[in-house]
Formats: structure tokens, C-alpha cells, sequence
């Protein structure tokens, strides 16, 4: 992969240990990182975020490859990982921090993100108003070093086994047979 030629996206939908864990399986995509974004905080910290009082989401950032996968791809994967008609909540995790939110660096990727909310609310995947945010990246700013690769490195505790791994299952026999896997 050319990391020279890498693009960026980050966005959030709901707790940011599975759609860490997804992204960094796929085709094309350098790396997911987990994060904070859209709040008014600087250098914000798990606990601080977890208040619901700074702003921000649990998002992640990701890095990849447009020649190996495209940003509609990355759409599709965005909207399978998470109900975008919940507002501010994904499941039993409940805040601001949870909503779902894309970020755009750009005209063109606000756009491309408006587009990609249309199809997607269009699709009927999901019964419901869509209430995702498109908002303008400020600051990402990287969570703590024990949040990167979390359910890789903890895949037994309680939250891991009983949400995240199932939700991983599910996306692995999805985008699996459709061969955006890495091997």
C-alpha cells in the first residue's frame, strides 16, 4: 500500500472499540485509529468524554486507500457497524458520545457524505428517520494507547464477548463474501 497516497476519514458510530476493530480487517485501509472528535475540549481523555460534557464522540480515524477501496465502500461499512436512526446512543451505550457523526475535511467530502446518508437512508436498512451529523473535522485528537486494538487485546472481558465480538462475527461473514476482507 502507497502511504503516500492515503486518504482520511473519521467518523463515529457508537462505541469506537468495534468500528476500530472492523475497519483495520479491511482491503485498503492502512489503519483505524480510535479517537475523540467534535467537542470543545482539548486533549480530551476516556473519562472526561464518558461525562457526556465535553462535545465529543467516540469516533475513529481512518486511513486508507482510495485506489483499493472507495469512500463509498467505507460508507457502506460505516452504515452496517451502526443503527444511525438512534440518536445520541448505539444499544445500551447512551451519550453524545455515541452519536453518529461523519466529519468531512471538505466541500467535496461533505458531499460525498450527504450523498452516502441519502443512498443509505434510501436503502431501507434501517426503519427510520436518519439522524446522523455531518460536521466539519476541527481536531481528532487519538484516544489513550490501551484503546487502540482494544478488542483484540481484550476480547474475553464482559462488553467485548457480549457486544463487540457478535457485531464482529456478523461483519466478518458480511463483508467476507464480498471479498473486501485482508486474508
Amino acid at each position: 500500500m502507497d502511504k503516500n497516497n492515503l486518504e482520511y476519514i473519521v467518523f463515529g458510530g457508537g462505541c469506537f472499540w468495534c468500528v476500530e476493530s472492523c475497519f483495520n480487517m479491511l482491503k485498503g485501509v492502512h489503519e483505524a485509529v480510535s479517537g475523540y472528535s467534535g467537542g470543545t475540549v482539548e486533549n480530551p481523555t476516556y473519562e472526561a468524554v464518558c461525562t457526556g460534557e465535553t462535545g465529543h464522540a467516540e469516533v475513529v480515524q481512518i486511513a486508507y486507500d482510495p485506489k483499493i477501496i472507495s469512500y463509498e465502500q467505507l460508507m457502506e461499512v460505516f452504515f452496517f457497524l451502526h443503527d444511525p436512526t438512534q440518536l445520541n446512543r448505539q444499544g445500551n451505550d447512551i451519550g453524545t458520545q455515541y452519536r453518529s457523526v461523519i466529519f468531512y475535511n471538505d466541500e467535496t467530502e461533505k458531499k460525498k457524505a450527504e450523498d452516502a446518508v441519502k443512498k443509505s437512508e434510501a436503502s431501507g436498512k434501517w426503519a427510520g428517520k436518519y439522524v446522523t451529523e455531518i460536521t466539519k473535522l476541527e481536531k481528532f485528537w487519538p484516544a489513550e494507547t490501551y484503546h487502540q486494538g482494544y478488542y483484540s487485546a481484550n476480547p474475553n472481558t464482559p462488553y467485548c464477548s457480549a457486544v463487540v465480538g457478535p457485531k464482529i462475527q456478523k461483519f466478518r461473514k458480511y463483508f467476507g463474501e464480498k471479498g473486501w476482507l485482508e486474508e
